[in-house]
């Protein structure tokens, strides 16, 4: 029974330490107990965050006045100096909701070069009060936009004088006339330009989310819908005369056009992926494709290859008004080519310095 009454050692222990040990304990055996607690004490009640210094980031000022006026329309402040044009038009377009972003263009001088959207804010800065001026640029559409109605009008409006609509030709002179086979051709070789275009818009090309000015669009369509009605109503008319040099003209002229319709397009895929590929330090050079080794000769052969579309098509069908149109558009790739020319020149001087712009020799 005394056996069965007997405590264990680590009971007999802890009572012991309960009755006698704990009031004499020693300053150096409280020690552990005390960092136990305080080591529990930390863990359960978390350090208050330092107190956070003062940011050293400087905000700036962007004073907007009116190109015209000089006066003052608004100011937007806050502007960090990692933002961008982009961002200044978004914060402008919140104070004066009627003058949209793309509609926005800003000039550090009333008479310089209207500033990128891609540009940062801090390279424009002189002080902590940035000055531009505003123009209003108006109604704005998207480049897609642009050139989809643009290309999408002739390829219509072509097939339309194609089926010699009741409202557009006699229909006696339709039944009485055969058609020459060339006119077949021209169908097809206009089509195939302009469906070309359009898909080439939609993959090939990239645009970048720009945006051009309605009236240019407005422009552009006038010209091109008006040259193909009048193109179009020439080769479809019943009485359409062909080629002076008959069979042999018309198929010189078709392969002539089939080959320029080719290189326009390898060598829009070579610069699409020139500019995919962020490899921008040389200019595009030839590949194993022989379409692409107008590259060693011109900095343009897309407009080159453009340019001898339209030729082509002109010796092909033999008429006044495709004629005009491709002498139309030889003066402006010409001048478009000067222009990327200059441009090219300033970027990649070695390659392109003994380069032609659009055509040897000539241009």
């Amino acid at each position: 029974m005394h056996r069965s009454q007997k405590l264990s050692a680590p009971q007999h222990q802890r009572d012991l330490a309960a009755h006698e040990g704990a009031p004499s304990m020693s300053h150096n055996d409280t020690r552990p107990l005390f960092n136990f607690s305080q080591l529990g004490l930390s863990a359960g009640h978390p350090k208050p965050a330092p107190a956070l210094k003062h940011s050293k980031i400087t905000y700036f000022e962007v004073e907007i006045l009116d190109v015209q006026s000089k006066k003052q329309i608004c100011i937007v402040d806050k502007v960090s100096p990692s933002s961008t044009l982009l961002d200044v038009k978004h914060k402008f377009h919140k104070a004066c909701p009627q003058w949209y972003p793309s509609r926005v263009g800003l000039q550090l001088e009333r008479n310089g070069p209207y500033l990128k959207d891609s540009i940062n804010i801090q390279s424009l800065a002189v002080s902590s009060i940035i000055t531009l001026y505003f123009t209003d640029l108006g109604q704005q559409v998207r480049w897609t936009t642009f050139f989809l109605t643009e290309y999408t009008g002739p390829l219509l409006i072509y097939l339309l004088f194609y089926i010699r609509l009741s409202t557009i030709y006699d229909q006696v002179e339709s039944r009485k006339y055969f058609r020459h086979p060339v006119v077949h051709l021209a169908c097809f070789c206009h089509c195939l330009h302009y469906i070309r275009h359009l898909l080439e818009t939609l993959f090939v090309h990239k645009f970048s989310g720009g945006h051009t000015p309605l009236k240019n669009m407005i422009k552009g369509c006038a010209f091109y819908w008006g040259f193909t009605s009048w193109i179009a109503y020439y080769i479809n008319h019943p009485r359409y005369t062909p080629p002076s040099f008959g069979h042999r003209q018309v198929s010189f002229a078709a392969l002539a056009f089939l080959m320029c319709e080719a290189g326009n397009h390898f060598i829009n895929v070579a610069l699409a992926h020139q500019n995919n590929s962020g490899l921008k330090a040389c200019f595009p050079s030839p590949t194993y494709n022989p379409f692409t080794w107008l590259f060693l000769l011109v900095s343009c052969p897309n407009y080159t290859y453009e340019v001898g579309s339209w030729i082509s098509f002109t010796v092909m069908t033999q008429t006044l008004p495709v004629g005009i149109f491709a002498f139309l558009m030889v003066i402006q790739m010409s001048l478009w080519a000067q222009k990327k020319h200059k441009l090219y020149l300033k970027r990649f001087n070695p390659e392109v310095r003994r380069k032609a712009a659009m055509i040897p020799i000539i241009f």
